[in-house]
């Protein structure tokens, strides 16, 4: 009985110190940098947020689902024309400016939020086509929840802007938005389930 109650114990200390290690495992993936490589579709219009007393606000709300889980993202950002176009827009009928100021929050389903901060990017709107590209860069500030640790991350957010609604004179004032999200969220948790996209 003596012998079998030994074996017990350390049986026992076996699948404790298994579990443990387990454990530390299962953390230490959970810690590793999210990559994000996702698409999210929204809308986009004019803000009442003021950013620059020049210039006018875009924001946009969008949705997607990725390896992080699904989420929404409301950003706002500012384009003041450019000097130079950037590479991805060239040719007639083309106009073009550079994003600077702006910032956004990413919302995940389990109620985490992800905070980023514009650290540039670019519009190039092809009047033939009808349609802008957008790019804007993030900065990772902080979260909460899985993203109480993220910092220092970057994102990228590319866009395809089409016009669908215009005001009394045929201004496009209301958009439709697809595009991706890119980058990597330091200290950002894979959601359980999510897809890897």
């Amino acid at each position: 009985m003596h012998q079998k109650t030994i074996s017990t114990r350390f049986a026992m200390k076996q699948l404790a110190t298994a579990a443990l290690i387990l454990s530390f495992g299962v953390a230490a993936v959970y810690a590793q940098p999210g990559q994000v490589n996702t698409t999210l579709s929204g809308t986009a219009a004019a803000s009442t947020i003021s950013l620059r007393p020049d210039a006018p606000t875009a924001e946009y709300l969008l949705s997607g689902n990725g390896a992080l889980g699904q989420f929404d993202l409301r950003t706002v950002s500012v384009t003041i024309p450019a000097t130079q176009p950037p590479s991805s827009c060239s040719g007639p009928n083309k106009e073009y400016g550079s994003a600077v100021a702006g910032g956004g929050v990413f919302r995940f389903a389990d109620g985490s939020l992800l905070n980023v901060y514009l650290t540039g990017g670019s519009d190039c709107v092809d009047y033939s086509a009808r349609q802008a590209l957008c790019i804007r860069i993030f900065q990772i500030t902080g979260g909460t929840g899985r993203f109480r640790n993220a910092s220092g991350g970057t994102v990228t957010l590319t866009m395809t802007v089409v016009p669908v609604l215009g005001d009394v004179s045929n201004n496009p004032v209301f958009f439709a938005v697809t595009g991706t999200v890119t980058g990597t969220v330091p200290g950002g948790a894979r959601e359980e389930g999510s897809p890897d996209k």
